[in-house]
């Protein structure tokens, strides 16, 4: 069971202190026990005797058993919460290092939206479950079993109550339960749906605003909100349920004891005092019935939420790091294709078959083809961002499967297909891969980006504020501090995905004019759209259906390659030959 998995491991650094938990809820369970019976003794042996010396005497005692139940309570509920919330953290750590070695493989598979999910409100329905489970769960065995022995010394005959009493308040309570549990699993499917539909508003705001779109969105977010509102409820009312129902039973057991212990009382075979230490004892019998059934009720919930966080735990990384990774190199800046293929699962047709090619450091290869051709998996490949299910990748010399990924990772200046900056400032997103890096080689950096004017007259130059996304600057400008922020890694191979999209003609031809020159002994990749960005490259690769159907320079293609002419044709006219 993966709840029970997810307890162990990860409860195991933290099993003295559930033993220090343990010992000191025992200890103000039997000292809340111990009240009842010093208060059954006050009625019979100093009220009813006029004995007021054992009244304060007995009042001294209970006072001291109370000091004791606050004491040893608040330190078992401050020691349960530190194991609780050590417990979420540590959790909510494994998923987080899990999911970010995920490749784009695994995070399409969940879907972002299910992802933060899980690392949140599934880890929180754990985690509360834990929260309640040292808090009450201890105490309530505890109180049944001590509870029990406490009312049998009290009167043996009453007793016949609670053998009624008991298994009535479980079987009813867990009909109860046993329906809430599809309701809970269906509840995180539409906390999903509601994440989902709620990211895909925020993030595509300006196109639904552009189409108009608005009264439809709402209505879809409105459709997902109900249908989760409808679960909730529907939850919500059986839980509403189990209290009223245990109340029930308990008043109903009151007054079978009041009824039949005033005929044991008149008959003198018991005392006013026991009567009302054994009411007692059953209330809290019964109370601890209802926290054991409560806390069962939570445990469908949490189930649920441990089974999705196991199914993310248990999800092998399709890029998975060598047993002995190579961590030195003989060649520098070289990146080679060997017959290389990749198909996603269950896909009926290869991305990429058959690549072959091989770029020295120094030279720039581009990459074109039309939409879909597999331009941006393949180069995807290189930073190891998908596994090549054929064939082998190799940079500086050694297949990328065998390489330390620290080291391939700093070798490769990466520049993807849709710019994305961190929330904070120009300077804290350009320094991401170099954080010693100095104003200077900042200001140097967004020069070669052709990113300088524009961030000099920023109110704060380079400590100017970037938005989540970097939402607030438009989109040539978030792809050349992008451009600036690869450059900063000086790496020895530079992979841009169409990263030149958003830039006008002439801004594109002054940036490809100087990374020339910055890059001049470094390997680039770089995949285009525009004939005029790729035809000044050493090398460009034509790929028509995952497959290349033409290599080399922009000539050599224009007299040997149809597809090639084709996709200059139809950007620079029939007489672009």
């Amino acid at each position: 069971m993966s709840l029970r998995r997810i307890l162990s491991t990860h409860l195991r650094p933290y099993k003295r202190l559930l033993w220090v938990v343990v010992v000191l809820q025992a200890v103000q369970t039997a000292a809340s026990l111990t009240l009842p019976s010093l208060n059954a003794d006050i009625i019979d042996k100093g009220v009813i005797a006029g004995d007021n010396g054992f009244i304060r005497s007995t009042g001294v005692e209970m006072t001291a058993f109370s000091l004791v139940q606050i004491v040893f309570s608040i330190g078992a509920v401050w020691f349960a919460a530190k194991v609780a919330m050590g417990f979420g953290r540590d959790l909510r750590a494994s998923l987080f290092h899990r999911v970010t070695d995920f490749s784009a493989r695994e995070v399409a598979k969940f879907g972002a939206p299910s992802l933060i999910t899980r690392v949140t409100n599934d880890v929180q329905q754990v985690q509360l479950l834990v929260v309640m489970a040292t808090t009450m769960m201890i105490a309530a065995p505890l109180t049944m079993v001590i509870g029990l022995t406490m009312a049998l010394r009290e009167d043996v005959g009453l007793s016949v109550i609670l053998v009624f009493a008991m298994p009535a308040a479980v079987i009813i309570l867990g009909t109860v339960v046993s329906k809430m549990v599809p309701s809970f699993q269906q509840m995180q499917v539409r906390i999903d749906q509601v994440n989902r539909v709620m990211r895909e508003q925020i993030t595509g705001m300006r196109v639904v605003r552009a189409f108009v779109r608005e009264p439809e969105e709402e209505a879809r977010f409105g459709e997902a909100n109900q249908q989760l509102t409808d679960v909730s409820l529907r939850t919500g009312r059986l839980m509403a349920s189990m209290f009223p129902t245990v109340m029930l039973i308990i008043n109903i057991a009151g007054i079978a004891v009041l009824w039949l212990g005033a005929d044991r009382i008149s008959n003198n075979d018991l005392q006013v005092g026991s009567l009302v230490a054994y009411l007692t004892y059953l209330v809290q019998i019964l109370m601890a019935v209802v926290m054991t059934t409560f806390m069962t009720s939570m445990i469908p919930r949490a189930a649920v939420a441990a089974d999705r966080i196991s199914e993310v735990l248990d999800t092998e990384p399709s890029v998975r790091v060598a047993a002995n990774p190579v961590t030195t190199v003989t060649e520098r800046g070289t990146v080679e294709f060997r017959n290389v293929g990749f198909r996603y699962p269950g896909a009926e047709r290869p991305v990429l078959d058959q690549i072959t090619f091989r770029a020295e450091a120094g030279e720039t290869t581009a990459i074109i083809g039309s939409t879909g051709a597999g331009k941006s998996t393949l180069v995807n490949l290189v930073p190891r961002l998908f596994e090549a299910t054929t064939g082998s990748v190799l940079v500086d010399g050694v297949d990328v499967k065998d390489l330390d990924p620290a080291l391939l990772w700093g070798n490769i200046g990466y520049v993807p297909q849709k710019a994305y900056l961190f929330s904070g400032t120009i300077a804290s997103n350009l320094r991401f891969g170099r954080p010693e890096a100095t104003d200077t080689e900042i200001w140097q950096a967004l020069e070669v980006a052709q990113a300088a004017d524009f961030v000099a007259s920023m109110p704060n130059g380079i400590e100017s504020e970037i938005n989540q996304g970097g939402t607030n600057v438009s989109g040539g400008q978030r792809q050349r501090l992008s451009i600036a922020r690869a450059l900063m890694v000086k790496p020895d191979v530079y992979v841009f995905d169409d990263s030149f999209s958003a830039l006008d003609v002439a801004t594109g031809a002054r940036l490809r004019a100087a990374l020339a020159e910055h890059t001049s002994d470094a390997t680039v990749l770089i995949v285009g759209q525009r004939i005029s960005t790729v035809a000044s490259a050493d090398r460009v690769i034509v790929l028509e259906n995952g497959m290349i159907v033409g290599q080399g320079s922009h000539d050599e293609l224009m007299d040997g390659c149809p597809t090639y002419v084709e996709i200059v044709r139809s950007q620079q006219g029939e007489n672009a030959a």
